[in-house]
């Protein structure tokens, strides 16, 4: 088993099963619950009882999916709780992915004023993304993530065992966010990653799990409140975050990874305009990007829908849509701006890259 230290709890990189046995060993509880959508409860959940002694957890069952990350969700959950006892002495065990821990998290820190929670995340993106840092939240109005609160779970338990019952399309999303930890603060895990050509000849996930959860510890130690250098963790979600909840109101939704890869594709352009990436850099992560994930084309029709969307995300200040970019890789710059035809304008980039490189584009 391998820790992460942070300030008020640990990240255990091993099996999730024992390190949760030993967690609950020298914890008492009054109640312990654990929550689980259709997905994690059939392949995950086994796992975990398997590898670990666990007591009697009252499992609550939430459909699986974005679409069902709201307020609609939060009110079975609540109610599952208040209706099996829980009081304030209860846990709340989060098995999933981000939408899992999002708002489990979110609802076990709202619920008689906050009870104790434990992440659990069993994806690639929640492991390196939502394990740090103590956000939480809920989507609202397509705006993701509009309703929430900062609150630190009890543990985090990451366990790469879960990854095989995931798509490759889920661990490419995940594998998003790998790729924008190397972009905004390690250079020198950028040259490592940029050579992959197919990550099913991957062996050990731990290999890119653990330098992407030291970055972000890094950066969240530094800045818990995302009052500044947090920002930095943002790249590629201003526009990745208005794509993707876009497409999650059509009939071609997108992952989360996904969506962020096209953002970091247009914010790299804007951080070639505006904050000394240079040329070769840009091509690079273009290249890379445009390789490793589908095609999708942004339709001109729709980019007003998405500057609505970029307008209301909650990092903006005043009338300016909010940025971080980079330049050089590895180097992040916060607070960034840019007009509406500059974001335009990386949209173009972004589709003409498509069109370049596939004869079929999807959209």
């Amino acid at each position: 088993m391998e820790k992460i230290h942070l300030d008020n709890y640990d990240i255990t990189i091993g099996s999730a099963g024992k390190a949760l046995s030993a967690f609950l060993a020298e914890r008492k509880y009054s109640k312990v619950f654990l929550l689980a959508d259709q997905n994690t409860a059939a392949h995950c959940l086994p796992k975990l009882q398997v590898d670990g002694q666990l007591p009697t957890m009252d499992l609550i069952l939430i459909p699986a999916g974005e679409i069902h990350k709201n307020i609609q969700t939060c009110e079975l959950i609540w109610g599952h709780l208040l209706n099996n006892d829980a009081d304030r002495k209860a846990l709340l065990i989060n098995l999933g992915g981000g939408v899992i821990g999002d708002m489990g998290g979110f609802c076990a820190s709202t619920y008689k004023r906050g009870i104790d929670f434990v992440q659990i995340p069993t994806t690639l993106l929640s492991q390196v993304d939502a394990s740090i840092g103590g956000k939480l939240g809920i989507d609202f109005g397509s705006i993701k993530n509009s309703i929430g609160v900062f609150c630190n779970p009890q543990a985090v338990l990451v366990d790469s065992a879960f990854l095989e019952t995931l798509s490759p399309a889920e661990r490419r999303s995940g594998f998003a966010e790998i790729i924008k930890h190397s972009l905004i603060a390690d250079a020198e895990q950028w040259l490592d990653i940029k050579t992959l050509h197919d990550l099913n000849t991957i062996k050990d996930w731990n290999t890119y799990i653990v330098p992407s959860l030291h970055i972000k510890k890094r950066v969240v130690e530094a800045d818990p409140f995302e009052k500044g250098l947090r920002k930095a963790l943002n790249f590629g979600h201003t526009i990745g975050h208005a794509v993707e909840g876009f497409a999650l109101e059509t009939d071609k939704p997108l992952l989360h990874g996904e969506a962020v890869a096209i953002g970091m594709v247009c914010e790299a352009f804007l951080s070639a305009q505006k904050t000394g990436l240079n040329d070769a850099e840009l091509e690079s992560i273009t290249n890379f990007l445009l390789n490793l994930y589908d095609p999708y084309f942004l339709e001109e029709k729709n980019f007003e829908s998405y500057l609505k969307l970029m307008s209301n995300d909650k990092k903006n200040e005043g009338d300016q849509i909010n940025f971080a970019l980079i330049g050089p890789i590895g180097e992040a710059h916060i607070n960034q701006t840019a007009t509406r035809a500059e974001i335009i304008e990386s949209l173009h980039y972004y589709n003409q890259r498509v069109k370049s490189r596939s004869g079929t584009v999807m959209g």
